[in-house]
């Protein structure tokens, strides 16, 4: 197993949301790189690869739907698993989020920060990669 840990990119305007979603990830032995909005996380993603990125779905200067697009559209960020943060979960189109923009999971605001590193962990876990 490799000892290099696994890199998460977070995408939200709200920072301290961020904040405590890097707190607990962090503390379950991730790497983090923190994004304020959906255009500095596409350019993290053209400098750096990453595990798993969550997005925000509602972002100022590209949203978290428009993240996905170009990520799928990119060789380099097709495949990597997405989980998206919404405070609009009964608005969303989730089949077309999962189908078309290949988002793995969504958690609808108020969630449980355990319960999305869980997630992550467990998702990361199935693709042969542990924290």
């Amino acid at each position: 197993m490799s000892s290099e840990r696994k890199r998460i990119l977070v995408a939200d305007d709200n920072p301290a949301l961020s904040s405590v979603v890097r707190f607990n990830l962090q503390r379950a032995g991730f790497a983090v790189t923190v994004a304020r909005n959906g255009l500095e996380a596409w350019n993290h993603l053209e400098r750096n690869s990453f595990d798993m990125v969550v997005t925000d779905h509602q972002m100022p200067e590209m949203t978290g739907c428009e993240l996905c697009e170009r990520m799928r559209g990119d060789s380099r960020h097709a495949e990597t698993p997405i989980i998206m943060l919404t405070a609009k979960g009964l608005e969303l189109e989730l089949p077309r989020l999962q189908e078309e923009l290949g988002v793995v999971a969504v958690f609808p605001k108020p969630f449980s920060p355990v319960e999305l590193v869980k997630a992550i962990a467990d998702r990361l876990e199935h693709a042969g990669a542990a924290p």
